[in-house]
């Protein structure tokens, strides 16, 4: 039943995309703002979503998850080679502005780690004598 997933994610890329259009021309920009971020967050809290629960479960879980997946690295793999070109090609302010997001989040990285339950630590390695 991989085709329910496919519908599904269809169905959020298209929504995505579209809603990811309204916010540019909203914002006046001439181009998709967000659009496959988008698309994604409606594909995960589809999946998560109790009036989704029959759709997600059994053989047809499987294949929204498969896609879930699937689409996650290969779309927004896709989408950031081409935010990287826009961004080269759009001037020195639009390269900072996306190397200091980088190192805002690994700056993150170990507060959003201090976040919730702490669990006990891995049990080492055994190592051969």
């Amino acid at each position: 039943m991989i085709i329910y997933g496919v519908a599904l994610l269809a169905a959020c890329l298209l929504t995505g995309l579209y809603l990811g259009e309204l916010l540019g021309q909203l914002l006046g920009v001439q181009a998709n703002v967000g659009g496959v971020g988008l698309a994604m967050l409606l594909l995960v809290m589809a999946g998560g979503s109790p009036r989704m629960r029959s759709l997600t479960t059994g053989a047809s879980g499987e294949g929204v998850k498969f896609w879930s997946a699937m689409y996650i690295p290969i779309v927004v793999a896709m989408a950031a080679s081409q935010n990287v070109v826009a961004a080269a090609s759009g001037g020195m302010l639009a390269v900072l502005a996306g190397v200091l997001a980088v190192v805002v989040s690994f700056a993150l990285v170990p507060v959003l780690s201090r976040i919730g339950p702490q669990s006990p630590p891995l049990p080492p390695l055994e190592q051969e004598p």
